[in-house]
């Protein structure tokens, strides 16, 4: 497959992924704004409930005495296409100010069974030191969850029936969607628009920077991987663990007796087309490029292995170099780390974003 090394093959490369993903929505709808109230129990699909990071609680804040009484919170609905999970909940958090101008904005997304809430000690440091700080639930999480199993039923019925992407693309969409709402905002630069998020959500941030390039700097944590590369060197078994209950329905429809590569390639294919092969790092990742980008990794991460990365890394690496702006581009593999965010990873995005948006 040829590497994606012009404007053009990028734009083509992202023309194909916006094409899957409309091949499986609903009817479009107009997008507009339902207000909505702060969540007062938030819902996780996990047992026992998380109740505390300390690699979120370690984000950099300023020391305001009237922090609380500033803060100002925002919650409310979008519409992103028709149907239940057509309705993307949102939260934002800011400081009010006395004077009306643009500011730097940074969305920030939840790994798996988590939610928007949980990302709040994230959003209250960013939004002290000057940011418009986003949070949505994703696909099937959140307020768009009814039980402690919907998302893990929802990828069983994407693999039976093929009429819904909710591993990494339907979630895609609405962020494509969010940022049609966010610039449009006053109070919102456009052409600072940042995006992070933690395992799936750091998923989230690449594909959306990758086929939207609004987002201006990128921060994926703990989220870019070589599905492809897994694949061939029978490297994907953390990753099919974290979502087994979709490998095991495939196993048993094909008739395998345990899941393998097979099985694995064919989930890919069915519940996220393209994924493991030409949406995957070595191609997607470079278009980013020359947009700031800064990738987090634990350095031994079983889901997101590093050898999966190298290409990606050095087509990305490349791809800045000929821009000449070889210093948007990073990638921090942290040493005797596995799958975890850590408070060095939140520093680093942190200095990243204040780096190329508070400029």
């Amino acid at each position: 497959m040829a590497t994606v090394e012009t404007d053009d093959a990028a734009a083509g490369l992202r023309s194909q992924f916006l094409q899957v993903l409309r091949s499986r929505r609903p009817s479009e709808v107009p997008l507009s704004v339902i207000p909505g109230k702060p969540v007062k129990d938030p819902f996780f699909q996990e047992s026992p409930k998380p109740t505390f990071s300390e690699a979120m609680a370690s984000c950099p804040k300023e020391d305001i005495p009237n922090f609380k009484e500033l803060l100002q919170e925002e919650n409310f609905y979008l519409t992103t296409e028709e149907g239940g999970q057509g309705l993307l909940p949102v939260l934002v958090l800011s400081m009010k100010e006395s004077e009306k101008k643009r500011r730097p904005t940074i969305v920030f997304l939840h790994s798996t069974n988590k939610c928007k809430e949980w990302l709040r000690p994230l959003l209250e440091g960013y939004a002290s030191r000057g940011y418009i700080a986003v949070a949505i639930d994703s696909r099937y999480h959140g307020e768009r969850a009814t039980s402690i199993t919907t998302y893990r039923d929802s990828l069983v019925s994407s693999w039976k029936n093929g009429d819904t992407m909710p591993f990494i693309f339907d979630t895609v969409w609405d962020l494509i969607k969010l940022a049609d709402y966010l610039t449009e905002r006053e109070d919102v630069d456009p052409s600072k628009i940042g995006i992070t998020g933690e395992s799936l959500g750091g998923m989230h941030a690449w594909f959306a920077a990758f086929v939207d390039t609004r987002y201006s700097v990128v921060v994926p944590i703990i989220g870019v991987q070589g599905f492809g590369w897994a694949i061939e060197h029978d490297k994907w078994q953390a990753r099919v663990n974290s979502i087994k209950a979709v490998f095991e329905e495939a196993r048993a429809d094909l008739d395998k007796s345990a899941i393998d590569k097979e099985v694995v390639q064919k989930v890919w294919d069915r519940i996220a087309s393209g994924l493991a092969s030409q949406f995957d790092a070595p191609y997607t990742v470079p278009t980013i490029a020359p947009r700031p980008l800064l990738i987090l990794n634990g350095g031994d991460d079983p889901r997101c292995p590093l050898g999966g990365l190298e290409i990606p890394e050095s087509r990305t690496l490349r791809a800045c170099k000929k821009t000449k702006c070889p210093q948007n581009f990073k990638l921090i593999a942290q040493p005797g780390i596995g799958h975890q965010m850590t408070p060095l990873m939140v520093k680093e995005a942190s200095d990243w974003f204040d780096r190329f948006l508070k400029v």
